[in-house]
């Protein structure tokens, strides 16, 4: 009962915070909690008795978490997960908040976390993971994580203090080196692409650093086909079919994780069909390539959180994009950090938005993207695409970093963060 009065002070906490701003202040009960009581999140993270899953890496985790929490709920496995909101230490304190009773325990046998990398790596001192799932290292918040031998680096040690299993990307050079470390003690699984996806996607996977050999099919679960929101994967010698939430190889690799990491998790009673149909039925999470209905039109939203999601995105929209408002936030400190990234895809590009969106422009007129107007505030540039006319093709399409995500959200008067817990 030692935690009872922190629990309690969170609670009123959050009560507080939701009264004066609906919808917000999700992390701010967490961080009382953590000063109270500094040690109930590794407390509640040990009251799991059949274990903690760890979700980890520069890009994807929030898609595969969704996708192995349905499979496993759809073989009859409840768990207890966090929203991607919610995966630094005082977001995952909010959210054990919503479950715990007075001891700081949640009912839920087991866990399944998405986890930023750097408070992973912090939180691992405290309490290990059962299964480790990472899935790849990205030139990614170079403001926080200077270059990706140090997201390595931190990767690594959440791979150390696991003591069951380790799920790897088999194609990501920075992480093939940890299935090979002395101090890394779990078993290893795999997954990854084939040789022909791989070549259908000759700017590559957005990985800092890629292997030169690609996975047997007999060693983990291989992707071995992508086409728009339809996929093809191996895992233990059966092929099944896997429609995705969203286009994009990228997609297509973070379903082949989830099945991998269900598969570690489940053992025999695993159901490669069920979980094929289940990862099918998903709606895309929160800002990945989802689909609103905004004024009686359909406008699909598309979050970029750095180069390589940039350019995969924008690799796998759709060939008759007609209408494309591109809206980059204060989250992107230093607007040539995107500058890498191929625009000329795009061809026209009719809104600019957005705190950066003089700096954004000018990025798409070097790329030869033709731009009809630039409006560095948010809201008018919103209102205006979408008061233009209807394409005569498809739908409006909004392309945001993560800032312009939250704000387009609230002023639209969308939810800013549909997951729940």
């Amino acid at each position: 009962m030692r935690y009872t009065a922190a629990v309690l002070s969170g609670r009123l906490v959050r009560l507080l915070a939701r009264i004066r701003k609906p919808g917000g202040g999700s992390a701010i009960p967490g961080l009382v909690v953590n000063t109270i009581a500094p040690g109930y999140l590794g407390h509640a993270l040990k009251s799991f008795p059949d274990g903690l899953v760890m979700i980890s890496g520069s890009a994807g985790k929030s898609t595969i978490t969704k996708m192995v929490v349905a499979v496993l709920a759809a073989h009859g496995v409840e768990v207890f997960t966090n929203p991607s909101t919610a995966n630094i230490a005082q977001g995952l304190t909010s959210a054990l908040l919503e479950r715990s009773d007075l001891r700081g325990r949640v009912h839920q046998r087991m866990a399944v976390l998405e986890l930023d990398e750097g408070h992973g790596a912090a939180l691992v001192e405290r309490v290990q993971p059962d299964i480790l799932l990472l899935t790849n290292v990205m030139v990614d918040q170079i403001d926080r994580f200077h270059d990706s031998q140090m997201v390595a680096d931190m990767l690594h040690t959440m791979a150390e203090a696991t003591g069951g299993t380790v799920i790897l990307n088999a194609d990501d050079a920075f992480l093939m080196e940890i299935a090979g470390a002395p101090d890394v003690l779990a078993a290893i699984r795999y997954f990854g692409v084939s040789d022909e996806v791989l070549a259908a996607n000759p700017r590559g996977l957005g990985y800092t650093a890629m292997t030169d050999v690609r996975l047997p099919a007999e060693d983990g679960t291989l992707l071995v086909s992508v086409a728009a929101r339809e996929a093809e994967v191996v895992h233990a010698g059966e092929v099944c079919r896997v429609t995705l939430p969203a286009r994009g190889v990228h997609y297509a690799v973070d379903a082949a994780a989830a099945i991998e990491t269900a598969a570690t998790i489940l053992g025999e009673s695993f159901d490669l069909a069920l979980a094929a149909k289940t990862i099918g039925s998903l709606p895309p999470v929160f800002g990945r390539g989802e689909v609103v209905e905004i004024g009686g039109e359909t406008v699909e939203f598309i979050l970029v959180q750095n180069p390589a999601s940039y350019q995969l995105n924008l690799d796998s929209m759709e060939a008759n994009t007609e209408q494309v408002l591109l809206a980059v936030g204060s989250d992107v400190r230093d607007p040539s950090y995107l500058w890498p990234v191929d625009t000329s895809g795009l061809g026209t590009v009719n809104m600019v938005t957005g705190s950066k969106a003089w700096d954004a422009a000018l990025q798409l007129v070097y790329d030869g993207v033709a731009v009809d107007r630039v409006e560095p505030d948010l809201a008018a540039g919103l209102d205006a695409f979408l008061a233009l006319p209807k394409p005569a093709v498809g739908h409006k399409t909004i392309i945001f970093t993560a800032d312009a995500m939250r704000r387009t959200r609230v002023h639209l008067g969308l939810s800013v963060n549909k997951e729940t817990v």
